[in-house]
Protein backbone atom coordinates (compact mmCIF):
# COMPACT_ATOMS: atom_id res chain seq x y z
CA UNK A 1 0.00 0.00 0.00
CA UNK A 2 1.50 3.13 -1.10
CA UNK A 3 -1.03 6.03 0.05
CA UNK A 4 -1.92 7.20 3.17
CA UNK A 5 -5.24 8.11 4.84
CA UNK A 6 -7.09 10.16 7.08
CA UNK A 7 -10.47 8.76 8.63
CA UNK A 8 -13.70 11.35 9.66
CA UNK A 9 -15.59 9.82 11.95
CA UNK A 10 -18.95 11.04 13.90
CA UNK A 11 -20.45 11.66 17.57
CA UNK A 12 -23.63 10.40 15.82
CA UNK A 13 -25.39 10.00 12.77
CA UNK A 14 -26.34 13.27 10.77
CA UNK A 15 -22.93 15.48 11.54
CA UNK A 16 -21.69 15.97 8.00
CA UNK A 17 -19.12 13.58 7.83
CA UNK A 18 -20.69 12.69 3.92
CA UNK A 19 -19.89 16.29 3.18
CA UNK A 20 -16.85 16.76 5.11
CA UNK A 21 -15.06 13.89 3.13
CA UNK A 22 -16.45 15.45 -0.14
CA UNK A 23 -14.88 18.80 0.86
CA UNK A 24 -11.38 17.26 1.89
CA UNK A 25 -11.26 14.65 -1.68
CA UNK A 26 -11.66 18.12 -3.70
CA UNK A 27 -9.22 19.86 -1.42
CA UNK A 28 -6.51 17.64 -1.63
CA UNK A 29 -7.19 17.18 -5.28
CA UNK A 30 -7.08 20.75 -5.79
CA UNK A 31 -3.44 20.14 -4.37
CA UNK A 32 -2.50 17.85 -6.97
CA UNK A 33 -2.84 14.90 -4.93
CA UNK A 34 -4.54 11.31 -6.36
CA UNK A 35 -7.39 11.01 -4.12
CA UNK A 36 -10.13 8.70 -3.37
CA UNK A 37 -12.91 8.54 -0.80
CA UNK A 38 -14.20 5.14 1.07
CA UNK A 39 -16.73 3.90 3.27
CA UNK A 40 -16.76 0.59 4.57
CA UNK A 41 -20.44 0.15 5.09
CA UNK A 42 -23.47 2.57 4.18
CA UNK A 43 -26.92 2.43 5.27
CA UNK A 44 -28.72 4.59 2.74
CA UNK A 45 -31.25 4.94 -0.06
CA UNK A 46 -29.59 7.23 -1.99
CA UNK A 47 -27.54 5.06 -4.40
CA UNK A 48 -25.63 5.48 -7.53
CA UNK A 49 -24.90 3.11 -10.32
CA UNK A 50 -21.28 2.77 -10.98
CA UNK A 51 -19.90 2.81 -14.66
CA UNK A 52 -19.57 -0.92 -15.01
CA UNK A 53 -22.90 -1.57 -13.54
CA UNK A 54 -22.61 -2.15 -10.12
CA UNK A 55 -24.51 -0.29 -6.97
CA UNK A 56 -23.03 1.88 -4.05
CA UNK A 57 -23.95 4.94 -1.59
CA UNK A 58 -24.74 7.93 -3.35
CA UNK A 59 -23.05 9.90 -1.20
CA UNK A 60 -20.05 8.17 -2.02
CA UNK A 61 -20.25 8.86 -5.80
CA UNK A 62 -20.45 12.73 -4.85
CA UNK A 63 -17.39 12.04 -2.79
CA UNK A 64 -15.78 10.43 -6.11
CA UNK A 65 -17.11 13.80 -8.28
CA UNK A 66 -15.42 15.98 -5.50
CA UNK A 67 -12.25 14.00 -5.98
CA UNK A 68 -12.50 14.01 -10.26
CA UNK A 69 -12.55 10.48 -10.26
CA UNK A 70 -14.34 7.79 -11.58
CA UNK A 71 -16.70 5.99 -8.68
CA UNK A 72 -16.27 2.14 -8.29
CA UNK A 73 -17.03 -0.72 -5.78
CA UNK A 74 -14.49 -0.41 -3.74
CA UNK A 75 -14.92 2.85 -2.47
CA UNK A 76 -18.27 1.61 -0.89
CA UNK A 77 -18.09 -2.04 -0.68
CA UNK A 78 -21.11 -2.14 1.17
CA UNK A 79 -24.19 -0.95 0.90
CA UNK A 80 -27.05 -1.53 3.37
CA UNK A 81 -30.80 -0.90 1.99
CA UNK A 82 -33.44 -0.62 4.33
CA UNK A 83 -36.93 -2.02 3.54
CA UNK A 84 -38.43 -1.76 7.63
CA UNK A 85 -38.81 -3.65 10.11
CA UNK A 86 -34.85 -3.99 10.96
CA UNK A 87 -34.83 -5.77 7.43
CA UNK A 88 -32.03 -4.52 4.49
CA UNK A 89 -30.97 -5.20 1.48
CA UNK A 90 -27.14 -5.89 1.44
CA UNK A 91 -25.06 -5.26 -1.47
CA UNK A 92 -22.18 -6.58 -1.71
CA UNK A 93 -19.40 -4.88 -4.14
CA UNK A 94 -22.38 -3.54 -5.87
CA UNK A 95 -24.51 -6.83 -6.05
CA UNK A 96 -27.02 -7.49 -3.99
CA UNK A 97 -26.32 -10.48 -1.83
CA UNK A 98 -29.65 -11.18 0.00
CA UNK A 99 -32.47 -9.52 2.33
CA UNK A 100 -31.52 -9.65 5.93
CA UNK A 101 -32.54 -8.40 9.38
CA UNK A 102 -30.55 -7.09 12.34
CA UNK A 103 -29.20 -10.35 13.76
CA UNK A 104 -28.33 -12.10 10.08
CA UNK A 105 -26.38 -9.43 9.27
CA UNK A 106 -24.59 -9.07 12.56
CA UNK A 107 -23.66 -12.72 12.02
CA UNK A 108 -22.34 -12.26 8.57
CA UNK A 109 -20.01 -9.14 9.54
CA UNK A 110 -17.11 -11.24 10.11
CA UNK A 111 -16.79 -12.84 6.69
CA UNK A 112 -17.35 -9.29 4.86
CA UNK A 113 -13.99 -7.88 6.62
CA UNK A 114 -11.58 -9.47 3.96
CA UNK A 115 -14.12 -7.79 1.38
CA UNK A 116 -13.68 -4.63 3.49
CA UNK A 117 -9.98 -4.70 3.36
CA UNK A 118 -9.12 -5.66 -0.11
CA UNK A 119 -11.29 -2.57 -0.93
CA UNK A 120 -9.59 -0.71 1.02
CA UNK A 121 -6.07 -1.69 0.21
CA UNK A 122 -6.28 -1.55 -3.64
CA UNK A 123 -7.47 2.41 -2.92
CA UNK A 124 -4.43 2.70 -0.81
CA UNK A 125 -2.52 1.40 -4.24
CA UNK A 126 -3.79 3.48 -6.83
CA UNK A 127 -4.16 6.54 -4.93
CA UNK A 128 -1.95 9.72 -2.30
CA UNK A 129 -4.64 9.93 -0.13
CA UNK A 130 -7.52 8.04 0.81
CA UNK A 131 -10.61 9.63 2.93
CA UNK A 132 -12.49 7.26 4.64
CA UNK A 133 -15.69 8.09 6.40
CA UNK A 134 -17.14 6.15 9.36
CA UNK A 135 -20.79 5.24 10.26
CA UNK A 136 -22.82 6.99 12.71
CA UNK A 137 -20.61 7.18 16.36
CA UNK A 138 -17.53 4.71 16.96
CA UNK A 139 -19.02 4.05 20.22
CA UNK A 140 -22.48 2.26 19.85
CA UNK A 141 -21.61 -0.52 22.26
CA UNK A 142 -23.63 -2.97 20.78
CA UNK A 143 -22.01 -2.46 18.09
CA UNK A 144 -18.21 -2.30 18.47
CA UNK A 145 -17.96 -6.08 19.08
CA UNK A 146 -17.95 -7.17 15.27
CA UNK A 147 -17.12 -2.87 13.43
CA UNK A 148 -16.43 -3.13 10.20
CA UNK A 149 -16.69 0.38 9.37
CA UNK A 150 -15.55 2.54 12.51
CA UNK A 151 -12.24 2.02 14.50
CA UNK A 152 -11.01 -1.54 13.32
CA UNK A 153 -10.98 0.55 9.59
CA UNK A 154 -8.47 3.15 11.02
CA UNK A 155 -6.48 0.70 12.48
CA UNK A 156 -5.87 -1.06 9.57
CA UNK A 157 -5.31 1.73 7.06
CA UNK A 158 -3.24 3.42 10.14
CA UNK A 159 -5.59 6.11 9.69
CA UNK A 160 -5.56 9.65 12.59
CA UNK A 161 -9.06 10.41 12.83
CA UNK A 162 -10.60 13.54 13.15
CA UNK A 163 -14.44 13.46 15.45
CA UNK A 164 -16.85 15.20 14.09
CA UNK A 165 -20.00 17.02 16.61
CA UNK A 166 -22.65 18.79 15.05
CA UNK A 167 -23.15 22.04 17.15
CA UNK A 168 -26.80 22.76 15.52
CA UNK A 169 -28.19 20.18 17.22
CA UNK A 170 -26.73 21.19 20.46
CA UNK A 171 -25.07 19.01 23.40
CA UNK A 172 -21.73 19.39 21.35
CA UNK A 173 -19.04 19.03 24.45
CA UNK A 174 -20.84 16.12 26.08
CA UNK A 175 -20.99 14.09 23.05
CA UNK A 176 -17.50 14.87 22.06
CA UNK A 177 -16.35 14.20 26.13
CA UNK A 178 -19.08 11.40 25.82
CA UNK A 179 -17.22 9.74 23.20
CA UNK A 180 -13.50 10.08 23.50
CA UNK A 181 -14.54 7.88 27.33
CA UNK A 182 -16.11 5.68 25.20
CA UNK A 183 -13.27 4.78 23.23
CA UNK A 184 -10.67 2.13 24.51
CA UNK A 185 -7.31 3.14 25.23
CA UNK A 186 -6.26 2.13 21.76
CA UNK A 187 -8.92 3.46 19.64
CA UNK A 188 -8.90 7.28 21.92
CA UNK A 189 -5.35 6.89 20.85
CA UNK A 190 -6.05 7.62 17.00
CA UNK A 191 -8.12 10.72 17.76
CA UNK A 192 -6.18 12.96 16.30
CA UNK A 193 -8.20 16.27 16.86
CA UNK A 194 -11.54 17.46 16.44
CA UNK A 195 -13.70 19.29 14.44
CA UNK A 196 -17.06 21.47 15.41
CA UNK A 197 -19.50 21.27 12.28
CA UNK A 198 -22.67 23.59 11.16
CA UNK A 199 -21.52 26.62 13.42
CA UNK A 200 -23.92 29.55 13.36
CA UNK A 201 -22.60 32.95 14.26
CA UNK A 202 -19.69 34.55 16.05
CA UNK A 203 -16.99 32.07 16.05
CA UNK A 204 -14.79 33.95 18.67
CA UNK A 205 -17.91 33.48 20.82
CA UNK A 206 -16.96 29.98 20.66
CA UNK A 207 -13.78 30.45 21.97
CA UNK A 208 -13.94 29.29 25.65
CA UNK A 209 -15.75 26.72 24.41
CA UNK A 210 -12.51 25.61 21.97
CA UNK A 211 -10.11 26.24 25.02
CA UNK A 212 -12.74 23.59 27.36
CA UNK A 213 -12.18 21.23 24.53
CA UNK A 214 -8.64 21.13 24.09
CA UNK A 215 -7.89 21.28 28.00
CA UNK A 216 -10.43 18.21 28.88
CA UNK A 217 -9.42 15.83 25.92
CA UNK A 218 -5.89 17.08 25.39
CA UNK A 219 -6.59 17.10 21.85
CA UNK A 220 -7.02 20.22 19.14
CA UNK A 221 -9.61 21.95 17.58
CA UNK A 222 -8.26 21.14 13.88
CA UNK A 223 -11.55 23.49 13.02
CA UNK A 224 -15.25 25.31 13.45
CA UNK A 225 -17.02 24.75 10.36
CA UNK A 226 -19.46 26.99 9.30
CA UNK A 227 -23.70 26.19 8.95
CA UNK A 228 -23.74 26.62 4.34
CA UNK A 229 -26.81 26.78 3.72
CA UNK A 230 -28.36 25.22 0.05
CA UNK A 231 -24.69 23.67 -0.86
CA UNK A 232 -26.33 21.52 -3.26
CA UNK A 233 -24.50 18.23 -2.71
CA UNK A 234 -26.50 14.97 -2.09
CA UNK A 235 -27.04 13.77 1.61
CA UNK A 236 -26.74 10.32 3.00
CA UNK A 237 -29.93 9.99 3.99
CA UNK A 238 -33.81 11.33 4.45
CA UNK A 239 -32.12 13.20 7.79
CA UNK A 240 -30.91 15.81 5.84
CA UNK A 241 -34.44 16.66 3.80
CA UNK A 242 -36.44 20.11 5.00
CA UNK A 243 -39.73 19.07 6.91
CA UNK A 244 -42.94 18.99 5.33
CA UNK A 245 -44.42 21.70 6.58
CA UNK A 246 -41.14 24.01 5.14
CA UNK A 247 -41.01 25.31 1.32
CA UNK A 248 -37.58 25.87 0.33
CA UNK A 249 -37.28 28.66 -2.22
CA UNK A 250 -34.17 29.37 -4.34
CA UNK A 251 -34.46 32.89 -2.70
CA UNK A 252 -34.58 30.93 0.61
CA UNK A 253 -37.03 29.33 2.81
CA UNK A 254 -40.36 29.91 3.99
CA UNK A 255 -42.97 28.37 5.81
CA UNK A 256 -45.76 26.23 3.52
CA UNK A 257 -48.62 28.18 4.76
CA UNK A 258 -47.41 31.49 4.06
CA UNK A 259 -49.20 31.87 0.91
CA UNK A 260 -48.33 35.32 0.65
CA UNK A 261 -44.86 34.83 0.35
CA UNK A 262 -43.49 34.85 -3.47
CA UNK A 263 -47.15 34.08 -4.55
CA UNK A 264 -45.94 33.91 -8.26
CA UNK A 265 -43.73 30.65 -7.26
CA UNK A 266 -44.33 27.88 -8.95
CA UNK A 267 -45.29 25.16 -6.44
CA UNK A 268 -43.95 21.63 -6.50
CA UNK A 269 -44.41 19.05 -4.33
CA UNK A 270 -42.27 15.45 -3.38
CA UNK A 271 -44.58 12.85 -1.98
CA UNK A 272 -42.31 12.18 1.50
CA UNK A 273 -42.31 7.95 1.07
CA UNK A 274 -40.94 6.48 4.32
CA UNK A 275 -38.49 4.80 1.72
CA UNK A 276 -37.92 7.55 -0.44
CA UNK A 277 -34.73 7.05 -2.21
CA UNK A 278 -32.54 9.48 -4.55
CA UNK A 279 -34.11 12.23 -3.49
CA UNK A 280 -31.38 14.41 -4.70
CA UNK A 281 -32.49 14.38 -7.62
CA UNK A 282 -34.54 17.58 -6.97
CA UNK A 283 -31.73 19.23 -5.81
CA UNK A 284 -31.41 21.39 -8.66
CA UNK A 285 -35.31 22.73 -8.08
CA UNK A 286 -34.95 23.57 -4.49
CA UNK A 287 -32.77 25.95 -5.83
CA UNK A 288 -33.76 27.55 -8.48
CA UNK A 289 -35.72 30.93 -8.07
CA UNK A 290 -39.20 30.92 -8.47
CA UNK A 291 -39.59 27.22 -7.21
CA UNK A 292 -40.81 26.43 -4.11
CA UNK A 293 -40.01 22.80 -3.64
CA UNK A 294 -42.29 21.03 -0.89
CA UNK A 295 -41.78 17.60 0.44
CA UNK A 296 -45.23 16.34 1.90
CA UNK A 297 -46.46 13.53 3.68
CA UNK A 298 -49.88 14.16 4.21
CA UNK A 299 -53.05 15.01 2.48
CA UNK A 300 -53.50 18.08 4.41
CA UNK A 301 -50.59 19.42 3.14
CA UNK A 302 -50.77 18.60 -0.42
CA UNK A 303 -52.18 22.03 -1.71
CA UNK A 304 -52.85 22.85 -5.12
CA UNK A 305 -48.91 22.26 -6.54
CA UNK A 306 -48.07 22.88 -10.12
CA UNK A 307 -45.92 19.85 -10.43
CA UNK A 308 -46.41 16.78 -8.21
CA UNK A 309 -43.27 14.56 -7.66
CA UNK A 310 -43.92 10.53 -6.89
CA UNK A 311 -39.62 9.74 -6.33
CA UNK A 312 -37.72 6.76 -5.68
CA UNK A 313 -38.39 4.42 -3.01
CA UNK A 314 -37.37 1.11 -1.75
CA UNK A 315 -39.99 -0.35 -0.96
CA UNK A 316 -42.59 0.31 -4.30
CA UNK A 317 -45.65 -1.99 -2.62
CA UNK A 318 -45.26 -0.95 0.96
CA UNK A 319 -44.64 2.84 -0.24
CA UNK A 320 -48.33 2.72 -2.12
CA UNK A 321 -49.96 1.79 0.89
CA UNK A 322 -48.69 4.54 3.05
CA UNK A 323 -49.94 6.79 0.15
CA UNK A 324 -53.62 4.95 0.60
CA UNK A 325 -53.10 5.13 4.49
CA UNK A 326 -52.99 8.91 4.11
CA UNK A 327 -55.21 9.63 1.31
CA UNK A 328 -52.50 11.07 -0.63
CA UNK A 329 -53.41 8.52 -3.49
CA UNK A 330 -56.77 10.83 -3.73
CA UNK A 331 -54.70 13.81 -3.76
CA UNK A 332 -52.63 12.71 -6.12
CA UNK A 333 -55.23 11.31 -8.77
CA UNK A 334 -57.74 14.60 -8.02
CA UNK A 335 -54.78 16.60 -8.67
CA UNK A 336 -54.75 14.74 -12.45
CA UNK A 337 -58.12 15.04 -13.24
CA UNK A 338 -58.03 18.90 -12.79
CA UNK A 339 -55.05 19.00 -15.77
CA UNK A 340 -52.25 18.81 -13.09
CA UNK A 341 -49.10 17.57 -13.99
CA UNK A 342 -47.69 14.87 -12.25
CA UNK A 343 -43.50 13.01 -12.77
CA UNK A 344 -42.96 9.55 -11.61
CA UNK A 345 -39.85 8.61 -10.92
CA UNK A 346 -38.58 5.14 -10.33
CA UNK A 347 -40.82 3.41 -7.98
CA UNK A 348 -42.57 6.42 -8.26
CA UNK A 349 -43.65 5.75 -12.16
CA UNK A 350 -44.00 1.88 -11.10
CA UNK A 351 -46.83 3.24 -9.03
CA UNK A 352 -48.87 5.71 -11.69
CA UNK A 353 -49.61 2.34 -13.08
CA UNK A 354 -52.36 0.09 -13.26
CA UNK A 355 -51.04 -2.41 -11.38
CA UNK A 356 -47.49 -4.08 -9.64
CA UNK A 357 -47.19 -7.79 -9.86
CA UNK A 358 -44.55 -9.61 -7.25
CA UNK A 359 -45.33 -13.57 -7.97
CA UNK A 360 -42.07 -14.05 -6.27
CA UNK A 361 -42.49 -11.91 -3.07
CA UNK A 362 -39.38 -9.70 -3.80
CA UNK A 363 -41.37 -7.13 -1.93
CA UNK A 364 -42.65 -9.16 0.88
CA UNK A 365 -45.68 -11.43 0.25
CA UNK A 366 -46.45 -12.48 -3.24
CA UNK A 367 -49.07 -10.38 -4.76
CA UNK A 368 -50.78 -8.21 -6.86
CA UNK A 369 -51.45 -4.35 -6.13
CA UNK A 370 -52.94 -1.69 -8.03
CA UNK A 371 -50.96 1.55 -8.64
CA UNK A 372 -53.02 4.89 -8.96
CA UNK A 373 -54.16 4.06 -12.71
CA UNK A 374 -52.54 7.32 -14.41
CA UNK A 375 -50.32 5.58 -16.80
CA UNK A 376 -51.25 2.14 -18.83
CA UNK A 377 -48.49 1.05 -17.22
CA UNK A 378 -47.50 -2.73 -15.96
CA UNK A 379 -45.06 -3.55 -13.82
CA UNK A 380 -43.91 -7.04 -12.83
CA UNK A 381 -41.11 -7.37 -10.37
CA UNK A 382 -38.19 -10.39 -10.33
CA UNK A 383 -35.12 -10.93 -8.46
CA UNK A 384 -32.57 -9.48 -10.78
CA UNK A 385 -31.39 -5.88 -10.10
CA UNK A 386 -30.84 -3.44 -13.03
CA UNK A 387 -28.01 -0.76 -12.42
CA UNK A 388 -26.58 1.33 -15.57
CA UNK A 389 -25.74 4.70 -16.30
CA UNK A 390 -27.21 5.97 -19.77
CA UNK A 391 -27.36 9.30 -21.74
CA UNK A 392 -31.12 10.65 -22.62
CA UNK A 393 -33.12 12.81 -24.47
CA UNK A 394 -36.62 13.54 -24.26
CA UNK A 395 -39.02 12.43 -26.94
CA UNK A 396 -42.33 13.69 -28.14
CA UNK A 397 -44.57 16.99 -25.67
CA UNK A 398 -45.79 16.86 -22.48
CA UNK A 399 -43.58 18.21 -19.69
CA UNK A 400 -40.23 18.00 -20.70
CA UNK A 401 -41.19 19.72 -24.52
CA UNK A 402 -38.74 22.61 -24.22
CA UNK A 403 -35.74 19.73 -24.08
CA UNK A 404 -35.33 19.77 -27.77
CA UNK A 405 -32.56 17.29 -28.77
CA UNK A 406 -30.51 17.93 -25.07
CA UNK A 407 -29.25 14.43 -24.08
CA UNK A 408 -28.07 14.21 -20.56
CA UNK A 409 -26.29 11.57 -17.82
CA UNK A 410 -28.78 9.42 -15.96
CA UNK A 411 -28.66 6.54 -14.04
CA UNK A 412 -31.48 3.46 -13.59
CA UNK A 413 -31.62 1.42 -10.71
CA UNK A 414 -34.43 -0.73 -9.82
CA UNK A 415 -36.02 -4.04 -9.52
CA UNK A 416 -38.81 -5.13 -11.77
CA UNK A 417 -39.53 -4.35 -14.96
CA UNK A 418 -42.41 -2.00 -16.79
CA UNK A 419 -44.39 -2.24 -19.85
CA UNK A 420 -46.44 0.66 -20.71
CA UNK A 421 -49.01 0.75 -23.71
CA UNK A 422 -48.57 4.52 -24.16
CA UNK A 423 -45.39 7.14 -25.76
CA UNK A 424 -42.39 6.96 -24.30
CA UNK A 425 -40.85 10.01 -22.47
CA UNK A 426 -37.26 9.34 -23.03
CA UNK A 427 -35.19 7.36 -25.17
CA UNK A 428 -31.82 6.71 -23.83
CA UNK A 429 -28.59 4.83 -24.92
CA UNK A 430 -26.52 2.63 -22.62
CA UNK A 431 -22.55 3.52 -23.12
CA UNK A 432 -21.90 3.06 -27.18
CA UNK A 433 -24.95 0.83 -27.51
CA UNK A 434 -28.28 1.60 -29.31
CA UNK A 435 -31.25 3.80 -28.34
CA UNK A 436 -34.11 2.55 -26.41
CA UNK A 437 -37.25 4.08 -25.06
CA UNK A 438 -37.81 4.38 -21.47
CA UNK A 439 -41.14 5.48 -19.53
CA UNK A 440 -44.29 6.80 -20.61
CA UNK A 441 -46.43 9.77 -20.79
CA UNK A 442 -50.09 10.50 -20.81
CA UNK A 443 -52.02 11.27 -23.87
CA UNK A 444 -52.20 15.32 -22.82
CA UNK A 445 -48.33 14.84 -21.70
CA UNK A 446 -49.41 16.09 -18.30
CA UNK A 447 -48.07 12.77 -16.96
CA UNK A 448 -44.65 11.13 -17.16
CA UNK A 449 -43.29 8.15 -15.92
CA UNK A 450 -39.15 7.08 -15.75
CA UNK A 451 -36.63 4.86 -14.74
CA UNK A 452 -34.24 8.11 -14.55
CA UNK A 453 -32.17 9.03 -11.40
CA UNK A 454 -30.46 12.18 -12.15
CA UNK A 455 -32.06 13.87 -15.38
CA UNK A 456 -33.44 16.74 -13.00
CA UNK A 457 -29.40 17.13 -12.52
CA UNK A 458 -28.94 18.39 -15.66
CA UNK A 459 -29.87 22.68 -15.30
CA UNK A 460 -30.81 22.26 -18.85
CA UNK A 461 -33.25 19.46 -17.98
CA UNK A 462 -34.96 21.38 -15.20
CA UNK A 463 -34.66 24.72 -17.14
CA UNK A 464 -37.15 22.85 -19.76
CA UNK A 465 -39.31 21.35 -16.89
CA UNK A 466 -39.67 24.70 -15.20
CA UNK A 467 -40.63 26.98 -18.77
CA UNK A 468 -43.50 24.29 -19.29
CA UNK A 469 -44.63 25.12 -16.06
CA UNK A 470 -44.23 28.51 -16.01
CA UNK A 471 -46.18 28.59 -19.61
CA UNK A 472 -49.02 26.81 -17.86
CA UNK A 473 -49.35 29.09 -14.92
CA UNK A 474 -48.89 31.89 -17.44
CA UNK A 475 -45.97 33.76 -15.26
CA UNK A 476 -42.76 34.74 -15.96
CA UNK A 477 -39.55 32.92 -14.43
CA UNK A 478 -36.39 34.23 -13.75
CA UNK A 479 -33.44 32.14 -15.48
CA UNK A 480 -31.45 30.12 -13.06
CA UNK A 481 -28.41 31.65 -11.92
CA UNK A 482 -25.41 30.50 -12.64
CA UNK A 483 -23.80 28.48 -9.32
CA UNK A 484 -20.70 28.10 -8.46
CA UNK A 485 -18.98 24.28 -8.26
CA UNK A 486 -20.81 22.96 -4.61
CA UNK A 487 -17.61 20.82 -4.32
CA UNK A 488 -15.17 23.41 -5.07
CA UNK A 489 -16.95 26.28 -2.63
CA UNK A 490 -16.94 23.78 0.44
CA UNK A 491 -13.21 23.21 -0.17
CA UNK A 492 -12.42 26.82 -0.17
CA UNK A 493 -15.12 26.77 2.88
CA UNK A 494 -12.55 24.51 4.86
CA UNK A 495 -9.74 26.30 4.08
CA UNK A 496 -11.04 28.75 5.82
CA UNK A 497 -12.40 27.23 8.73
CA UNK A 498 -9.29 24.12 9.14
CA UNK A 499 -6.32 24.42 9.74
CA UNK A 500 -5.12 22.46 6.51
CA UNK A 501 -1.52 22.08 7.19
CA UNK A 502 -2.13 19.98 10.33
CA UNK A 503 -3.92 17.95 8.95
CA UNK A 504 -1.67 17.01 5.69
CA UNK A 505 0.80 16.95 8.92
CA UNK A 506 -1.38 14.58 10.15
CA UNK A 507 -1.34 12.37 6.90
CA UNK A 508 2.61 12.70 5.92
CA UNK A 509 3.75 11.49 9.51
CA UNK A 510 1.73 8.13 8.89
CA UNK A 511 3.59 5.37 8.36
CA UNK A 512 2.65 2.54 5.53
Amino acid sequence: MTGRALMIQGTSSHVGKSVLVAGLCRLFQQDGFRVAPFKAQNMALNSFATPDGREIGRAQAAQAEAARVTPTVQMNPILLKPEGNSRSQVVVLGRPEGVMDAAQYERRKEALWPIVLDSLRTLLDAYDIVVIEGAGSPVEMNLKLHDIVNMRVAHAANAPVLLVADIDRGGVFASLVGTMALLDDAERARVAGFVVNKFRGDVTLFQPGIAFIEERLERPVIGVVPWIDRLGIAEEDSLGLPGSAVRTYGEGTVEAHDSHANEKSIDVVVIRLPRISNFDDFDSLRNRPGVGLRFVDSEEAFGNPALVILPGTKTTRADLAFLRQRNLDRAIMAHAERGGAVLGICGGYQMLGERIEDPDGVEGPAGVDDGLGLLPAITRFAGEKTTIQVQGRAVGGGLFTHCGETRFDAYEIHMGQTTCNAPAAFAVREREGLERLDGARSADGNIVGTYLHGLLRDGRVADALISHLAERQGIAISPAIDADDPYDRLASTLRESVDVDHIRRLIETTQR
